[in-house]
């Protein structure tokens, strides 16, 4: 039997419902306030208290990264009603710019993988805007989203940038937290040239973003040799899983920042099939590949246009991970650039339906490079040569590298028996019920989006999807409801043939 040319794009996503809510201007929620610009003005009269980091040579670990386990530590969540509102309207411009990014990505990647997380590039932004004075620090805050409603740029019209980092790091924890089947870790890693002091409160307001933070020197005017010194570090430092993240570098950094992102996911109730699965990974070459299988009732949708299919399968639970497949003749390239930015308006109309899925297991990562972005958004000054990064360093600074690296693995959780593949061919075939159908694919480029999807229930958070879903409900009454979502990560992985398929009742 001869398959038939299709695509599957896996979105996975966090999600939360909403009801009727006050509004109130994104800004304000996250702006200084006055107490906190007399604080700041105290801190600069009492001047910059820096130190040099150690060398990434260093077999011993460096004071100021001693003792910081209380400051990284992920606490279940517990948002007051301003904390949810925060989160509403964050995620909104991690998502719009994540788009962004992604859409980059995908136009100087065509036909090969992509995988980027929105939250990790957001995060990266904002660490930079907490470094950066006067027109670097406008910038930036304009391209995060946030524009002052007075136009100008004194202290009551900046935001506060560890209010957006705890709101991020609010994000990461509702997974972590709460789900045993998802492993989720974060590395964060500063690399600066030899002698640079460093600004104190500048490292210090990064610790809480990530599991782990790492500052240390680096000689980049040997660029060979420095690739390899940052490549072993953080392969040491992740105890062996993040690999090769430098390919190169120019001599003439300073300043290098890299964050390893990671989530593995466990599918439950998911079987592995007993033996491997033909999986073409290209149009030429094939090799065998462990599937998975799983039976229920699903979330499922066709768009009114019948050009693509939408499944939400829950993993965890705070996760669900939604299969999004082109179907009737349809390719992937054409629906994702009629998607709106935002899912809400075609993940509304989900209704349950029981469904059989076989899929392949997932293993994906990928690095990309901040400042290319900015390059390709016509913004590459913005931290470039130029760029005022006095909060950082008192000693000017030319950034290289913003990478950030992204890993996505799903598996089964190993509690239920293998199934027999011969099995699972016989219910594919056709069925005398017109009303089961089957979709067996070729896949070829596969896109899977991370979104974090919160459950946030009038006065208490009930998460219910996949890797975050945010919304937020107010009120004492549920008049309305809508979904919300922020990219936690964005895959697009490039497959043939594989035996993804789905059988309903």
């Amino acid at each position: 039997m001869k398959l038939a040319a299709d695509f599957l794009c896996l979105l996975l996503c966090f999600t939360a419902v909403c009801c009727d809510r006050v509004y109130v201007h994104p800004f304000s929620l996250n702006a200084f306030n006055e107490s906190a610009c007399e604080e700041l003005e105290r801190l600069a009269q009492e001047g910059k208290k820096t130190f040099v980091p150690a060398s990434i040579e260093s077999q011993t670990t460096p004071a100021y990264e001693e003792d910081v386990k209380d400051e990284v530590r992920l606490d279940s969540p517990n948002l007051s009603v301003r904390g949810r509102q925060k989160l509403i309207y964050l995620k909104d411009f991690v998502h719009v710019l994540g788009m962004r990014f992604y859409s980059l990505q995908r136009e100087a990647r065509q036909g090969q993988n992509v995988l980027l997380s929105p939250t990790s590039l957001y995060g990266s932004l904002v660490s930079f805007y907490l470094g950066a004075s006067n027109q670097t620090a406008a910038d930036l805050q304009g391209l995060l989203g946030f524009v002052p409603p007075s136009g100008n740029f004194n202290c009551s019209s900046r935001v506060d940038g560890l209010k957006l980092l705890a709101s991020l790091r609010t994000i990461e924890s509702l997974v972590k937290t709460q789900d045993e089947g998802l492993l989720f870790s974060k590395m964060l890693c500063l690399f600066s040239a030899p002698g640079i002091p460093l600004s104190q409160q500048f490292v210090h307001n990064l610790l809480p973003s990530a599991d782990a933070s790492y500052t240390r020197a680096v000689d980049f005017t040997n660029p060979s040799e420095a690739t390899k010194q940052i490549n072993a570090f953080m392969e040491a430092k992740s105890k062996g899983q993040s690999k090769q993240l430098l390919t190169d570098l120019d001599p003439a950094t300073d300043l290098l920042f890299a964050v390893d992102v990671r989530l593995a996911v466990n599918a439950k109730k998911a079987s592995r099939l007993k033996e491997p699965q033909e999986f073409w990974v290209d149009s030429n070459r094939a090799i065998s590949v462990p599937m998975l299988s799983v039976t229920g009732t699903f979330k499922y949708m066709t768009d009114t246009r019948e050009t693509f299919s939408a499944t939400e399968v829950p993993v965890g639970k705070n996760v669900l991970l939604v299969l999004l497949q082109p179907i009737n003749g349809n390719d992937l390239d054409k629906v994702e650039a009629e998607l709106p930015l935002q899912p809400s308006t075609w993940l509304e109309n989900l209704s349950p339906r029981k469904i059989k899925l076989t899929l392949p297991e997932l293993r994906i990562e990928d690095s990309s490079d901040l400042q290319e972005f900015l390059a390709d958004m016509k913004l590459a000054a913005l931290l470039g040569k130029e760029a005022d990064l006095s909060k950082i360093s008192d000693t000017h600074l030319t950034v290289g590298k913003i990478l950030n690296k992204a890993f996505f693995k799903l598996s089964s959780d190993g509690t239920h028996q293998p199934e027999d593949a011969t099995a699972q061919e016989k219910d594919l075939e056709p069925q005398e019920d017109p009303k089961q159908t089957k979709l067996a694919h070729r896949l070829t480029k596969t896109s899977v989006c991370e979104i974090t999807s919160t459950n946030l229930f009038l006065e208490f958070i009930h998460i219910c999807s996949y890797i975050h879903q945010l919304s937020i409900g107010y009120g004492r009454q549920r008049l309305t409801f809508w979904r919300r979502s922020i990219p936690l990560v964005l895959i697009r992985a490039e497959v043939y043939r594989s035996f993804l398929s789905t059988s309903w009742h």
